[in-house]
């Protein structure tokens, strides 16, 4: 018998609600891609974007028929991650818990390792 773990990547339901939201309003698939690029003021920076298909190498989380994707090289970055929704004053957006972030920005969206 396989020994439980954490998930490779979650989606919480607020953000699976969003995207949900966001998917049905422009016609497309309900799926939210997360991939991690080089820059932003702390090394590397989440980049989100709806994608139409999920692709070979994509690590899927799926919650009410919503599907988050990370490409193969960017989750080594945010293994263990979660995706939120986030609204409050400080604007609504995308937010990711990253276990794996030794430090972030300020505005959230940029992290090191």
């Amino acid at each position: 018998m396989a020994t439980l773990t954490q998930p490779e990547i979650a989606l919480t339901p607020s953000a699976a609600a969003r995207v949900a939201a966001i998917a049905a309003k422009q016609g497309k698939p309900a799926i939210l891609r997360l991939s991690v690029e080089g820059g932003g003021c702390s090394g590397f920076q989440y980049k989100f974007g709806f994608a139409d298909a999920v692709e070979g190498d994509d690590t899927v989380a799926e919650l009410d028929g919503v599907r988050l994707v990370v490409d193969s090289i960017s989750l080594d970055l945010v293994r263990g991650a979660a995706v939120d929704y986030v609204d409050n004053l400080g604007g609504a957006h995308f937010a990711v818990t990253n276990p794996n972030a030794a430090s972030g920005c300020g505005c959230g969206t940029s992290f090191s390792v």
